[in-house]
């Protein structure tokens, strides 16, 4: 069974299908994440003091709202709320308003030292829930694009729904399926998992083809990846997966299946 046309979505297509999904993947991860407060609610706020000569301040949580005030060198100001990497602040005369994460990394804590958010990104990252991605590979040594949609059940499970197309020189293949992800080692920021699961494939020749006919079946995979955190909500993956389609009672086909792509997560 061989895989569908170059002709139908050539390569440069589907490097610029996978393009614009990384591509609004990324805006929904910008736009979607609700503010957080920046310490427990029993926890009084940081207080940081200005060392550059300024840091601005937004109306909101975004480059888009306007600047509306100024603090100084020697001000100090109090961590409010934390949105993506925007974070609320408080001057000690009562002005609230948004600055990013870069300029706080040039504040001073009360003890004195450089103020770093390597806890809070790594918080994040151990806290992860929700993980969207999009990713290009070879199916059979064909092009492949595939996106899916992870949920954690626990630190080490996973549940993972992807849907995937194939673009072969003689026919097309959609297939779908459904994971269960073991990540033992999730904590780490280089975190191999494996993962076993089931789902659907559905075979469409070329119109070109004489006789030719659309091929439905069960399909079973099982695969090994690694993850890698990269910065802030976004990680590099790869995997190596392999499918067995149920054709008939008594006919199967297996297909050898490698990935490359990112993914976001939120909390």
């Amino acid at each position: 069974m061989t895989l569908a046309p170059p002709h139908e979505s050539p390569p440069h297509r589907l490097h610029a299908r996978l393009r614009h999904t990384l591509q609004g993947l990324a805006l929904a991860c910008a736009l979607g994440v609700v503010g957080v407060p920046a310490a427990a609610a029993d926890t009084p706020p940081e207080r940081l003091q200005v060392s550059d000569p300024y840091i601005e301040m937004h109306t909101g949580a975004g480059r888009g709202y306007p600047v509306f005030h100024i603090a100084e060198k020697g001000e100090w100001i109090e961590v409010l709320l934390r949105h993506t990497d925007w974070f609320k602040v408080r001057t000690d005369k009562g002005k609230e308003g948004w600055v990013t994460r870069a300029q706080l990394e040039t504040t001073l804590t009360e003890a004195g030292s450089t103020k770093t958010f390597r806890d809070v990104l790594l918080d994040d990252y151990l806290n992860r829930r929700v993980e969207f991605g999009a990713g290009w590979g070879r199916f059979k040594g064909e092009p492949m694009l595939k996106m899916w949609t992870g949920y954690r059940l626990s630190d080490t499970l996973s549940l993972e729904g992807t849907l995937g197309q194939v673009q072969g020189v003689f026919s097309g293949s959609d297939f779908w399926h459904a994971n269960l992800m073991v990540e033992p080692w999730s904590d780490k920021r280089l975190s191999p998992f494996f993962s076993v699961g089931f789902g659907k494939f559905k075979n469409v020749p070329n119109s070109t083809l004489v006789d030719a006919v659309d091929t439905k079946a069960k399909l079973a995979n099982a695969g090994i990846g690694v993850r890698y955190h990269l910065t802030d909500r976004f990680v590099m993956r790869a995997d190596w997966t392999l499918y067995t389609a149920f054709i008939d009672d008594t006919r199967s086909a297996e297909y050898r299946a490698a990935t490359v792509g990112f993914s976001f997560f939120f909390n």
